[in-house]
């Protein structure tokens, strides 16, 4: 097994520097939309090295649930970023596993977030926990569905296998089936990375917050690495999208340096393009009520599976 240092390397720091910055940008466009001011986009940097500096709080009543939560949280969205290409076709940790092992690393950190959530009896971290594995029994599925329709065109369910699959000549990059799974991952993605209609991250209200509800147990250093992981997870779906769906750009296994400088431009293009929708998404939609939130996921399963379907049948 080859590791490329420099490839591991480079795609860890990006991992870790790149996530705050594109949450920082969403907050700050999103508040430009509804004529605010706003945070800087750099500002979730500070705010998680203020975290990191601050001491923690602990429930009586936690275990040590509460505190190996975060740890597996920031890991598993870590590793499973490792596991997707971002500037050049291999990722770094592609062998360790393709799209089930990215999907399972990401609902290990949601199970141990729930867990987190519910350790230490409090009535809100309940409410969020149970809030968030109902969403998940839908999201999830329809995010592997989603992903095995690409998967399926491509002949691998490998993601750099997939993502090197574009500079083969029968590739069709508008195909109906993976306008269909992009549409059902972006639903997804609003659903994993807790946006607007289906949860507002800037809102503390019992009744509506779902991912927040789960964080108000911790503080200090745990509070840092769940929000540090929270904006790697969303770094790792939105690359999906970005990646899996439309890679325009992306660099070969042996690209030169200048190609990787132009891999990199178009990355953080498509990120930037795909943040803005985002931003207008959030700003143009008021938040769902919980119980039609499963009509929305279940819309975004039905597309999956209409793509999933149409690579059988017109193939």
């Amino acid at each position: 097994m080859n590791l490329d240092p420099l490839n591991f390397l480079g795609q860890t720091l990006a991992l870790l520097l790149l996530a705050p910055l594109l949450s920082g940008c969403i907050k700050n466009w999103k508040a430009k939309l509804q004529n605010r001011r706003g945070p800087r986009p750099w500002q979730v940097y500070f705010d998680i090295a203020k975290f990191l500096r601050k001491d923690m709080v602990i429930s009586e009543h936690a275990s040590w649930v509460f505190s190996f939560a975060p740890y597996v949280v920031f890991l598993t969205a870590l590793l499973a970023g490792l596991m997707v290409p971002m500037i050049n076709a291999p990722a770094p940790l592609r062998l360790f596993g393709g799209v089930l092992a990215v999907v399972g690393l990401l609902a290990l950190g949601r199970f141990f977030l729930a867990l987190g959530g519910l350790d230490p009896a409090s009535a809100f971290g309940g409410m969020g926990s149970s809030r968030e594995m109902t969403i998940s029994a839908i999201a999830e599925p329809a995010m592997m569905l989603a992903i095995f329709t690409v998967a399926i065109t491509a002949g691998s369910t490998d993601l750099s296998q997939i993502a090197q699959s574009t500079q083969s000549a029968t590739w069709k990059l508008l195909n109906p089936a993976h306008v269909l799974a992009f549409a059902a991952m972006f639903v997804v993605l609003l659903a994993e990375t807790g946006r607007i209609p289906v949860d507002n991250p800037a809102t503390h209200l019992e009744l509506t917050m779902i991912h927040e509800a789960m964080l108000l147990e911790y503080s200090g250093r745990y509070l840092a690495f769940m929000e540090w992981g929270a904006s790697i997870k969303q770094l790792v779906l939105m690359t999906l999208l970005v990646n899996v769906f439309f890679p325009v750009g992306l660099a070969g296994p042996q690209a030169s340096v200048a190609a990787l400088g132009i891999s990199l431009a178009a990355y953080l293009a498509k990120l930037l393009a795909l943040s803005a929708v985002v931003v207008v998404v959030e700003t143009t939609n008021a938040k769902m009520r919980l119980f039609r939130v499963p009509d929305l996921l279940s819309t975004a399963f039905v597309l999956a599976a209409l793509a999933l379907l149409s690579t059988f049948l017109f193939q």
